[in-house]
């Protein structure tokens, strides 16, 4: 089938998860709890992140929750702030997480778009976080579309934010590819009927998502050959 647009996943898509994250995790968990090692260890619970190895567990909410999901679970542990507050402290502080591209991210997305293709980001993070990001990797001005949990067009895995994109950009859905590294990516796109391609830079493994993709590749940077097969 021919893609004409690929509308990206951003952490274990773009980013690899683990190598961005773990680390954004221990530095917001000690600063959350206030030097109390147990409200650390409670809140590292919730979340599914193993802070004696630094690493989030595969079935961690923040792997595809929103900020908001992730607030909720983290607030009755986090007095000093109310719930809403704790959101936007969890936006503020991903936006500026260190960041580890998955591919060299300027040379694969000008590549794609050499080909003519649209491209696009659709990520449960805040948008302000995305944009920050993108900016940050300087790579922002490659999408056409960025959008967030809380850009107004709803989350995965419903299809709403992905038929979004489309409705942006003029492609159709049966010719636009949702990239992810989540069951939520991939279901998302095949309520929006669209291609699934699954990457392996997140925390799920090949067989988790191979039934519900078109195809897995070990990253973002197989599209082009994919493309030419």
């Amino acid at each position: 089938m021919p893609v004409d647009a690929f509308l990206f996943d951003k952490d274990g898509t773009l980013f690899d998860f683990a190598a961005t994250w773990n680390s954004w995790a221990a530095d917001m968990l000690e600063h959350l709890c206030e030097g109390d090692d147990a409200r650390a260890e409670a809140m590292a619970t919730v979340i599914s992140f193993d802070r004696t190895v630094g690493a989030f567990n595969a079935d961690s909410l923040v792997i595809a929750g929103s900020n908001g999901e992730v607030a909720a679970v983290l607030a009755p542990f986090v007095t000093q702030m109310k719930e809403a507050e704790l959101e936007r402290f969890l936006a503020k502080s991903a936006a500026s997480a260190a960041l580890s591209e998955a591919v060299p991210l300027a040379d694969f997305l000008d590549g794609l778009l050499a080909r003519g293709k649209v491209l696009g980001v659709m990520t449960n993070d805040a948008e302000i976080s995305a944009i920050s990001q993108l900016e940050r990797s300087g790579v922002l001005d490659r999408f056409a579309f960025v959008a967030g949990f809380d850009s107004g067009h709803g989350v995965k895995p419903d299809a709403d934010p992905l038929l979004a994109f489309c409705a942006a950009t003029g492609v159709a859905p049966d010719r636009t590819a949702m990239v992810g590294d989540s069951l939520h990516d991939l279901v998302a796109g095949a309520a929006a009927g669209m291609m699934r391609i699954g990457v392996l830079t997140g925390m799920a493994q090949h067989d988790d998502l191979a039934p519900h993709a078109d195809v897995v590749l070990p990253n973002i940077g197989h599209i082009p050959d994919w493309l030419d097969r």
